[in-house]
C-alpha cells in the first residue's frame, strides 16, 4: 500500500488511519484495542466519530475505511483547518539530542511555517527560537506527522508537522520561557528512554526514525 493511500493523524493521543476498504487486512479487525468502521458518505457520521475520539475513547487505533478513499480523506479533512509546522531532531558531536520540556510532556522543538517561508527555514528559525540553538545544518527530512487540536476559538485544527534530522555543535540551550518551554536539554536515546517520561505519541515515531526500542512501551507514558 501506497502513502498515498493511507492518511495517519493523531486525535487526542488514539492513532486514526484512513485507507480504502480494498486494504483492510486481518490485522486491522483482529488488532486488540483496535476500532474499525466503514464510511458510507455521510459527513456528519465522520464528524460524530471525531467527537468521540476528542473525548478520550479507549482505544488504540481507529480505522476509517472507504470504497472511495478520496472522498473519505476530503470529507474527513472538511472538518478541520489545516496548518503546517517544520521541526527537527537536532543531534550534536556527542550524539546527543535536544529535547525540550512543554506543559508537562516531553517534545522536539517546532512551529508554524510563516507565509513565504520554506519548510526547512522555519524549521531552523523555530529551533533557534525555542531554544537558543544556532548555526544548524539540515540533514535530511525524517517525515510527516499529524495530530489535531482545538484554536482558542474552538476551530478544530490539524497540525501537519515535517521533520528534519539536524545536526550542529554543542550549544547551551535557552528555553523560550514566552511559549511555557521550561527545559531544553541535550540527551542521548538511551539516557532519554532511560526512565519513564510523558511523551505524544507522534513525537515517539520521530525519535523511532533514529533507532527503535523494543521496550518504549515500558519506558514511555503516553499522553491519554
Amino acid at each position: 500500500m501506497t502513502e498515498a493511500q493511507k492518511y495517519k493523524i493523531f486525535i487526542n493521543e488514539v492513532e486514526v488511519i484512513l485507507k480504502p476498504s480494498a486494504n483492510i487486512s486481518i490485522s486491522d479487525t483482529e488488532t486488540p484495542g483496535s476500532v474499525v468502521i466503514k464510511y458510507t458518505g455521510n459527513k456528519k457520521h465522520l464528524l460524530d466519530y471525531i467527537n468521540i475520539l476528542e473525548k478520550s475513547i479507549k482505544s488504540e487505533k481507529f480505522i476509517i475505511h472507504s470504497d472511495d478513499y478520496e472522498k473519505l480523506k476530503k470529507d474527513f479533512k472538511s472538518h478541520f483547518v489545516e496548518i503546517e509546522a517544520g521541526g527537527g531532531l537536532v543531534k550534536n558531536e556527542n550524539n546527543e539530542y535536544l529535547f525540550i520540556y512543554r506543559r508537562g510532556s516531553w517534545d522536539l522543538p517546532k512551529g508554524k511555517i510563516e507565509t513565504n517561508e520554506t519548510k526547512r527555514q522555519a524549521t531552523l528559525r523555530e529551533i533557534e527560537e525555542e531554544t537558543g540553538i544556532s548555526n544548524m545544518t539540515i540533514l535530511h527530512k525524517l517525515g510527516t506527522t499529524r495530530h489535531t487540536y482545538r484554536s482558542n476559538v474552538g476551530k478544530r485544527i490539524i497540525k501537519k508537522s515535517h521533520w528534519y534530522l539536524i545536526e550542529t555543535t554543542k550549544q547551551k540551550p535557552k528555553p523560550q520561557t514566552a511559549e511555557d518551554i521550561e527545559k531544553a536539554v541535550w540527551m542521548k536515546l538511551e539516557d532519554f528512554f532511560g526512565k519513564k517520561r510523558t511523551v505524544y505519541p507522534n513525537i515517539l515515531e520521530v525519535i523511532q526514525t533514529q533507532v527503535a526500542f523494543p521496550d518504549r512501551g515500558q519506558t514511555i507514558v503516553k499522553i491519554k
